[in-house]
């Protein structure tokens, strides 16, 4: 992992083993980072994604190995009081059966194979919270 700040965006590398969204978090404490939004792209070898069931209140959740690349990667950090809380959704395209295929969903856990790029940029002027939606499960932006 590598990256650098510049005029207060983040530039992230990660490289081959990197685990995407703890990379995330790491370098939001290092650079003091409270909330934050972050966008990406890469080559992975890992996924867990998960889908949410509105009826349920929890997420279905599923793995995918071997060639995935990150087409997508979106998401935010909240501030709350149990430290920051990471949300984030990615789409991945993979070869199965001769043919390019697409899933995504809810991520909870990337691992890079190759390299992710990922921009990271801080709310200004504020700080972004966590509070319950309208459906129980998910979390909602609270802006205080």
């Amino acid at each position: 992992m590598e990256y650098r700040n510049y005029n207060n965006v983040v530039y992230l590398r990660l490289d081959r083993g990197d685990e995407v969204l703890s990379s995330i978090l790491s370098v939001c404490e290092k650079e003091g980072f409270k909330s934050c939004v972050f966008s990406g792209i890469g080559g992975c070898d890992y996924a867990k994604l998960g889908t949410f069931r509105p009826d349920q209140g929890t997420y279905g959740e599923y793995e995918k190995q071997g060639m995935l690349e990150l087409v997508s990667l979106n998401g935010d950090v909240k501030d709350s009081d149990q430290g920051p809380l990471i949300h984030a959704h990615a789409c991945l395209s993979f070869e199965e059966n001769g043919e390019i295929k697409l899933t995504g969903g809810h991520l909870l856990s990337l691992r890079v194979l190759i390299t992710a790029e990922i921009e990271i940029r801080p709310v200004v002027g504020g700080v972004i919270k966590t509070k319950p939606g309208q459906i129980p499960g998910p979390k909602v932006w609270d802006f205080e």
